[in-house]
């Protein structure tokens, strides 16, 4: 008899929830859209619960959500979002509403940590010792997973709140810390500075230098920090032909030729494109699970 969970990609723009097994074969899936707190999560528990009934069931589910999450067994706000930038979101009780409403176990990380780890157990970091995984999305996330564990330590990383600095006259949005990465280069970002999304942005469009000049900079410090065997940039403003490429041009261009890189080793390999596409963070909540 197949074993099937119950996974969610919790994200800014919308939830992606699926009924899955272990070989991650989908059952069943579903895209809502992220609004308020009461409005997302009511309609997450009546597709699974419609899951339930079509006899698809589960007793587990693992979230791979945005954040900043609470991922203290020993704290009062355990499975709490944070304090968020996204309206409406901050001090939400995610997992708890879900196992009591689902009456399911729940394991919980942030979207960019289980993202990393799936692409450490399937993608494009597989068997590597040192994974950072960033999306650039809606907001901007980064996750670590160390020898097949993803890193939490105090609280967990929010390396995409790490402070760049005004890039050629552009300040950062970010509520919290202004010209920090998040606040330069996500797609929210990019809406309010270019007063456009940035899908519409032509090709020629001075964003798009700024941009990589940005992720360069912070692909540096990443490289510096944590000594990754991959950095994996997933999100949709990746999509952006050519990006990932000016990306690794102005990493290697910012270091001035600081780092040895192994023999064999190009910059090409160490920053690349998820293994798994757009399912890192669904396949990384199942993940979560099998750790």
């Amino acid at each position: 008899m197949t074993e099937y969970f119950a996974v969610i990609e919790a994200g800014g723009t919308k939830f992606n929830c699926a009924i899955i097994d272990k070989h991650r074969d989908i059952a069943a899936s579903i895209r809502i859209p992220t609004t308020t707190p009461e409005q997302t999560l009511s309609a997450c528990v009546d597709f699974f619960n419609e899951q339930k009934q079509a006899g698809l069931s589960f007793s587990r589910m693992g979230i791979a959500a945005f954040g900043p999450l609470d991922l203290k067994p020993d704290s009062p706000t355990f499975g709490y979002i944070t304090a968020t930038p996204k309206p409406h979101w901050s001090n939400t009780p995610l997992s708890q509403v879900l196992s009591e409403a689902l009456n399911c176990k729940v394991t919980l990380d942030t979207d960019v940590n289980a993202a990393a780890l799936a692409e450490y157990r399937w993608g494009a970091a597989q068997d590597c010792e040192v994974v950072v995984y960033v999306t650039i999305g809606t907001g901007i996330g980064s996750g670590i997973v160390i020898n097949g564990k993803p890193i939490h330590g105090l609280i967990h990383a929010e390396a995409g709140h790490m402070i760049i600095g005004e890039i050629d006259g552009i300040k950062g949005v970010c509520p919290f810390h202004g010209s920090c990465v998040s606040g330069l280069a996500s797609g929210y970002a990019m809406s309010q500075i270019w007063q456009q999304p940035a899908e519409t942005l032509p090709d020629d469009h001075r964003a798009w230098q700024i941009q990589a000049q940005v992720l360069g900079t912070f692909c540096h410090n990443l490289l510096l920090n944590y000594s990754p065997h991959k950095i994996v940039l997933g999100g949709g403003v990746m999509h952006k032909p050519g990006l990932l490429e000016d990306v690794r041009k102005y990493t290697e261009s910012s270091l001035n030729q600081y780092l040895t890189l192994p023999h064999g080793v190009q910059f090409g390999d160490l920053i690349c494109q998820p293994g798994l596409g757009d399912k890192s963070g669904l396949y990384g909540a199942l993940a979560l699970l099998q750790q």
